[in-house]
């Protein structure tokens, strides 16, 4: 009778004690919202370089390289003014992509692309923000970061090191996918890897981080947690992309008025060096 008593103590004091650990968890509002932050809004400009490597199933290998600068507008993590040059090859060199992001609820962000084989400036409709990114694996969302208001958020709960997050679309019809798994670093809150799935409990398409630095920032001497190498699979195709981030540079001087529309067929030099 003791022991059962005792097993019975035993039992009830573990899950005492989990339930105090639990309910040191932040809300999943919390960690969506520092997570979002950490991976898309630090530092009120920041500037680099990308390399893409595009590695096909057969091992091929492409290559792209782009310059991108950032700029966060207005109070807390709301409107964002995004460009990205590209360098070479010769097939996408001057060719720019420039977004205007936004948070309001029901609108979408406004997305161009310069190409300048054509000399034509491109609208990117909503329809087309999950298509490829200049023929690699990342998407047009993915570079720009996808709205925290079109997914319904929930909290599985936490595993190694990571709170597990899971993301279901409101508009399941606007996407390809049926909702992703967002592993976020308890210390950082940097989404560390995503796995997208369809209707089988395989993921067809994953996104990692290998590596993160921390890079000062000349100006205000803060310290920034930044991912510099990533790497995006299609397990559908076999085919996968690794972005390398480099030269980086948090809080630069970056007026709003060189992201405007006219500064796609010539972009400033801040965007080109």
């Amino acid at each position: 009778m003791k022991s059962i008593l005792s097993l019975i103590t035993t039992v009830a004091l573990v899950s005492l004690m989990s339930a105090f650990a639990w309910a040191g968890t932040p809300d999943v509002e919390t960690i969506v919202n520092k997570s979002n932050h950490m991976a898309l809004y630090q530092g009120e400009t920041c500037k680099g370089k990308v390399h893409l490597e595009i590695i096909d199933s057969q091992g091929r290998t492409r290559e792209r390289d782009l310059n991108i600068l950032r700029k966060d507008v207005g109070e807390g993590d709301a409107r964002q003014l995004y460009m990205s040059y590209f360098k070479s090859p010769a097939d996408v060199r001057k060719m720019v992509f420039l977004v205007h992001k936004t948070v309001e609820p029901g609108k979408d962000d406004s997305r161009w692309l310069y190409m300048p084989s054509l000399d034509m400036v491109k609208r990117i409709a909503a329809g087309d923000k999950r298509t490829s990114f200049a023929g690699s694996d990342f998407l047009y969302e993915d570079i720009s970061g996808r709205s925290l208001h079109e997914d319904e958020h929930e909290l599985l709960g936490s595993e190694n090191g990571f709170y597990v997050l899971k993301n279901t679309p409101k508009n399941p019809g606007d996407v390809e996918f049926s909702h992703y798994v967002a592993y976020v670093d308890m210390k950082t809150y940097l989404p560390m890897r995503m796995e997208y799935f369809k209707s089988s409990n395989k993921p067809y398409r994953t996104m990692e981080v290998l590596k993160v630095e921390e890079i000062a920032s000349d100006k205000s001497g803060q310290t920034y947690p930044t991912v510099t190498v990533s790497k995006v699979k299609n397990l559908e195709t076999g085919s996968e992309t690794v972005m390398t981030f480099s030269g980086v540079d948090y809080d630069l001087p970056v007026k709003e008025s060189i992201f405007g529309e006219r500064y796609l067929r010539r972009p400033p030099r801040d965007l080109m060096r």
